[in-house]
């Protein structure tokens, strides 16, 4: 059901019911590593080239959430997801192997929430009976493509973050009464905001403005107050991003408290790790949700939680062509079954 102008309403709360998340081995070493299906000590996973570990991230994912869903690939309608990627090319090379229809997205970070939007509205209209969503990364390829191969060894400044090395899926289905599975419960769909920031080793400080965007959008759509969750938590807005965000949505009129709004970005490292900013990619907010948020729910740390993937709509080309950056930000809230607002 639409909801304002940019929401819907899931009245039929479609349930994620099994999750698979992979990663490399700095998420190894980072604060979530217990909340990974599967951790690679190696980048290259035993592939041949970092594109090609990247797809195989995606695979085990997918491979991961149906073993814990207990269904096989042949019973899932649709897949739905993405990368940062030249044309999406690891996730399409996945669902190659999968063999499940496939919708290829690009959102660029935004993309996990885009896909959790999306499949819940299709599962929510019965449009299908299960279907596998996720986003996925990898260092390596994604800073070779949108700035200097990693072996350069190139400084960087500190507004600059690390790729996420990851692989996030979801497997959403019906709801199921008496199941205790977290559901989805709405969302909002942002617009493309651009600021004028052309700096491709500052994506948080272009980023917040449309994070805010959504943000605002979904609490005057839904007419919520901000305190209705638990948690509010960006996809990798990074420091500098997070603390501006925090910002402009105070002077907006929207009082959070510093606890309730973190940042996916700033979960998944220790302090000790050299990342900059943060995490960021498009995996930075799949595995942070699929795998600690959850599991977080699941034992009762967060009831209600906001979950705002912001994306960075640039391409080799557009910086090639001195274009700024256009950026958005999707939003979808999540419950547990049988939280009521």
């Amino acid at each position: 059901m639409l909801k304002g102008h940019q929401s819907w309403v899931f009245n039929n709360r479609p349930m994620i019911t099994a999750t698979g998340v992979t990663g490399g081995p700095f998420e190894a070493n980072g604060n979530l590593a217990n909340d990974f299906d599967l951790l690679y000590e190696d980048l290259w996973m035993g592939q041949e080239s970092y594109e090609k570990a990247h797809r195989l991230l995606l695979e085990e994912a997918i491979k991961a959430a149906l073993k814990k869903g207990n269904i096989q690939k042949e019973q899932v309608q649709f897949l739905l997801a993405g990368d940062l990627l030249n044309q999406i090319t690891p996730t399409s090379f996945a669902a190659r192997t999968m063999q499940i229809p496939y919708f290829g997205l690009f959102g660029a970070c935004s993309t996990s929430m885009e896909g959790l939007a999306l499949s819940s509205f299709i599962v929510n209209y019965q449009g299908a009976n299960y279907v596998l969503t996720g986003a996925s990364s990898h260092n390596s390829a994604v800073e070779k493509q949108f700035r200097y191969p990693t072996e350069y060894g190139g400084q960087k400044p500190p507004t600059a973050q690390w790729t996420i090395t990851g692989a996030g899926v979801a497997l959403v289905e019906k709801n199921k009464s008496g199941k205790n599975h977290p559901v989805t419960t709405s969302a909002t769909i942002g617009k493309v905001i651009d600021m004028g920031l052309s700096d491709p080793f500052n994506m948080g400080g272009a980023m917040a403005p449309a994070a805010v965007d959504t943000i605002t959008a979904h609490f005057r759509d839904l007419q919520l107050d901000p305190s209705y969750y638990d948690l509010i938590v960006t996809g990798d807005l990074g420091r500098i991003g997070h603390d501006t965000a925090f910002e402009l949505l105070n002077k907006n009129g929207l009082k959070l408290d510093k606890k309730q709004f973190q940042d996916c970005g700033l979960l998944m490292y220790k302090d000790d790790q050299p990342v900059q900013a943060g995490g960021s990619g498009a995996g930075c907010s799949a595995t942070v949700l699929y795998g600690h948020l959850l599991n977080e729910m699941k034992k009762g740390t967060y009831k209600r939680i906001l979950v705002v993937a912001t994306g960075a709509l640039l391409s080799p080309l557009s910086f090639q062509q001195k274009e700024s950056i256009p950026c958005i930000a999707h939003a979808v809230s999540i419950e547990m079954n049988g939280e009521k607002g």
